[in-house]
């Protein structure tokens, strides 16, 4: 009996969450990210023709392409507009650098209240600091490997 009526409720629980789970289209969320992560390449595209027409060599058009891409983010992460990009976008606006510069700026803004120390120094990287570490670990681990193949 009290097995029957366990079985009852996860049917009655499984059947409330299929009708609240929100229904997306993937071919149309597909499109979305490719068109918000091209916007945010032309974007780094047209900043690369400005710097080229302004007579930097590639390396410093490539370091102020990055730079301003970071601060547009950061910008519109603090104008609450990244969200609704990235809402909209998905992937294509959480991928490229500027994702990772919300990912950072995002806690900092989320968190100011609790003060400089308390709130900016611990919660900055609670998105960031996951990927720092691993992406670290990773080309520490694969660094080792190509010199102990090296070796060999």
């Amino acid at each position: 009996m009290e097995k029957q009526k366990t079985e009852e409720r996860n049917q009655a629980y499984n059947q409330y969450v299929e009708m609240v789970t929100p229904k997306k289209n993937l071919i149309l969320q597909m499109l979305k990210a490719f068109i918000s992560g091209g916007i945010i390449c032309v974007v780094g595209q047209i900043i690369l023709n400005i710097c080229a027409d302004l007579g930097m060599d590639k390396e410093a058009q490539g370091a102020w392409c990055s730079m301003m891409l970071i601060l547009l983010s950061v910008l519109l992460t603090g104008f609450s507009l990244y969200q609704v990009i990235a809402s909209w976008g998905g992937a294509g606006a959480l991928v490229p650098i500027t994702g990772f510069a919300n990912g950072v700026a995002s806690p900092a803004i989320e968190y100011k209240a609790e003060g400089q120390v308390f709130g900016i120094g611990v919660k900055i990287f609670t998105i960031a600091g996951p990927v720092i570490l691993y992406g670290i670990f990773t080309s520490w681990i694969l660094g080792f490997l190509y010199w102990l193949l090296r070796m060999l």
